[in-house]
């Protein structure tokens, strides 16, 4: 699976999805301009020591990053999708793109993907969902969609055992 982040704007949501990507296996895409620099101390606080586990890549732009993926199966997540989340097929190799924090995906990328664009359900005055919540919501749904594929093991206490 993989999330793309598009000119993220704030380093704690960019580090906790980074966290949320490292915990799933999925791999994090950031298109340039970010709000912050890479070795910003608050992204590396919200990613905790997770960071150096996830599988990140950085495009230049919008374009870069089409280029070096052509034939992607990309979902752009936008309020102002027509379909809800939970009705698409997601594929183990789904993109699943977010904008930035205070204008979202520009609504020229959503035009010409209006058919693979999905939103989660909000009452109407509400205007958005924290980035880093939308992303562990759709994502969450997309590896549910594909049994949780490589996420199986089971839990463990820290001093007891769950057979006695």
């Amino acid at each position: 699976m993989n999330i793309i982040l598009y000119e993220p704007e704030i380093p704690a949501n960019t580090g906790n999805i980074g966290r949320t990507c490292a915990a799933t296996g999925t791999s994090l895409h950031l298109i340039e301009p970010l709000g912050f620099s890479l070795s910003e101390k608050h992204l590396k606080r919200a990613g905790m020591d997770y960071w150096d586990r996830l599988d990140v890549t950085t495009y230049v732009n919008w374009e870069d990053f089409c280029n070096r993926h052509p034939g992607a199966e990309i979902y752009y997540a936008t309020t102002k999708a027509r379909q809800v989340y939970s009705e698409v097929h997601y594929h183990p190799d789904s993109y699943i793109m977010f904008g930035k924090e205070s204008a979202g995906i520009p609504e020229e990328i959503l035009k010409a993907h209006g058919d693979c664009c999905v939103r989660i359900p909000m009452l109407g005055e509400t205007r958005s969902l924290n980035l880093s919540n939308s992303v562990a919501v759709v994502l969450y749904e997309a590896l549910r969609q594909n049994d949780f594929v490589h996420l199986k093991c089971q839990g463990q206490l820290h001093r007891l055992s769950w057979d006695g």
